[in-house]
């Protein structure tokens, strides 16, 4: 099953269809409005907050470990992209998978805990996006051609899908990735 974002009336949810697009670019900012409204899930106390904790999990590290298995090695040959900020990228890839492990080792949902470790992965996997989209991706979208930004979309996309079906978010993987960081 392939999954696409798809705009409905009250807000974007998984679908199982191929992506709209190819373009890395296009996907990874894809993944990041979705984080985004995972985000404002997890803050409302009317919402299943576990179940957006679960997708949540899933994407950050999918996306993650798809980044860095399938883009930032493409990108670091392009000597128009600095190589210095796609390796900070990975550093931030280790800083969020850390304070997804805080968040996702509370025991209560909605205490004051969760409150705090929620805003701490919110800080940093928002911080790490902007940076990504104003220099890595930015500098992708200029430097690298569109039929390449395809290829690369196509494989981001093979290996998040590959990290998604096999449970990346569980609590025992994300402590693995982090103890391995």
């Amino acid at each position: 099953m392939t999954i696409r974002w798809h705009e409905g009336a009250v807000a974007r949810k998984w679908c199982p269809h191929m992506p709209e697009t190819q373009d890395v670019v296009e996907l990874i900012l894809q993944d990041h409005r979705r984080m985004e409204d995972l985000f404002r899930l997890m803050r409302s106390v009317e919402e299943d907050r576990t179940a957006a904790l679960e997708e949540f999990a899933d994407l950050l590290v999918a996306h993650a470990q798809a980044e860095e298995a399938k883009v930032y090695p493409a990108l670091k040959r392009y000597k128009n992209i600095d190589d210095e900020e796609v390796e900070h990228g990975e550093h931030e890839h280790d800083e969020g998978n850390e304070a997804l492990l805080d968040l996702l080792q509370v025991e209560e949902v909605g205490s004051e805990e969760w409150d705090e470790k929620l805003e701490a992965l919110v800080e940093a996997v928002t911080h790490h996006a902007d940076e990504e989209e104003r220099t890595i991706l930015n500098g992708a979208r200029e430097n690298v051609g569109a039929e390449r930004r395809a290829e690369l979309g196509a494989a981001f996309w093979e290996e998040r899908e590959r990290q998604l079906k096999s449970g990346c978010g569980s609590l025992e993987n994300v402590r693995r990735i982090v103890k391995s960081s």
